[in-house]
């Protein structure tokens, strides 16, 4: 076994390489390859949402694309119609998710199992009709075009691979408020919750709030990414809001896995390249998908990111437990 000075400077290493790796992309690939990639990021972002709540408090959520679709419209509306600063847009589209997910959040939150993943669900179909309904706000399925690039102070994110480097340094801060939050008392807190509700309540944790709270930040982070794909193709309608986008979300922390955190990249690059390679095979690109999913699910059950942990033979010792996102664990909560 390496020892551990060793294995973290391996690990330091590989970090350092992947960051130079994906900071030279946008010099020396093509365009759609960016363009993939860029996608890839915002994907992370909304699965990022999908999986801190599914690892942490066991919630199977397939809501998400509403919440991607209010970050969506907040920007597109308040930019196009209304003159807004892209920012204004940007919080907007949080803070209304995060109202909407605390409001519905508190009474279907204590529904388990099943009825909460059915409940999800009928939320993701009735935000899509709405946004299709409210045509005078979303521009039903005309859409709504012209939306700005990003502009912050002197930067302005009017180019795609400007736009990569934005989604990518998103999505990694995404990703050090998401490990911090696992550290801290609620993160350790939701983590009991998980493994041992009956501990849990004896420890007096008020687990209806801490699921709330979570699913109001994971509806946030949903936001955000909408708000992303809007600035980024500056077109949006409601074809792409619907319960296939919730799923593709759903598939990020599955695929990847989140004993690392760096499953949620693994999970947004497969979910964003993937189909993209497998279109080359014409109409049956769709099955072809299909059976990959089936072959992660069989071949890697804790999700590809610990695919390198059982390559390498041995299993780091977990000092708590793991926020693990996995098909294992979307099939018991299911």
């Amino acid at each position: 076994m390496p020892a551990p000075c060793s294995l973290l400077s391996t690990r330091r290493a590989a970090l350092a390489a992947m960051v130079a790796l994906a900071t030279a992309v946008p010099l020396a690939a093509p365009v759609e390859l960016v363009d993939r990639l860029t996608f890839a990021a915002i994907y992370g972002v909304a699965g990022l949402g999908v999986g801190l709540l599914l690892g942490q408090c066991g919630i199977l959520n397939l809501a998400q694309a509403v919440f991607y679709g209010i970050g969506a419209y907040a920007s597109a509306y308040g930019c196009v119609e209304l003159g807004w600063p892209p920012v204004a847009g940007i919080l907007a589209g949080m803070a209304v998710s995060g109202a909407l997910a605390g409001l519905i959040g508190w009474p279907t939150l204590r529904l388990n199992g099943y009825f909460l993943a059915l409940a999800t669900l009928a939320l993701c179909i009735a935000g899509g009709e709405l946004f299709f309904e409210w045509d005078w706000l979303t521009g039903g399925s005309y859409g709504i075009g012209g939306i700005p690039a990003l502009d912050f102070a002197i930067v302005r994110f009017d180019k795609p691979e400007k736009f990569y480097y934005l989604a990518w340094g998103v999505l990694a801060l995404a990703l050090v408020l998401a490990r911090n939050l696992i550290a801290s008392r609620d993160g350790l807190a939701a983590q009991a919750m998980r493994d041992a509700p009956d501990a849990a309540a004896v420890l007096s944790i008020d687990m209806h709030a801490l699921k709330v709270k979570m699913f109001v930040l994971s509806a946030m982070l949903g936001a955000l990414a909408g708000s992303l794909f809007a600035h980024y193709v500056s077109f949006v309608s409601v074809q792409s809001f619907g319960v296939e986008r919730s799923i593709l979300f759903l598939l990020v922390p599955v695929l990847g896995g989140a004993r690392a955190l760096s499953g949620i990249i693994i999970g947004a690059l497969f979910v964003a390249l993937v189909p993209e390679v497998l279109s080359a095979f014409g109409e049956i690109h769709h099955v072809l998908f299909g059976l990959a999913l089936v072959a992660v699910v069989i071949l890697c059950p804790e999700g590809l990111a610990g695919l390198w942990t059982r390559l390498r033979g041995a299993r780091r010792p977990a000092r708590r437990p793991a926020p693990v996102t996995t098909a294992k664990e979307v099939e018991h909560v299911a």
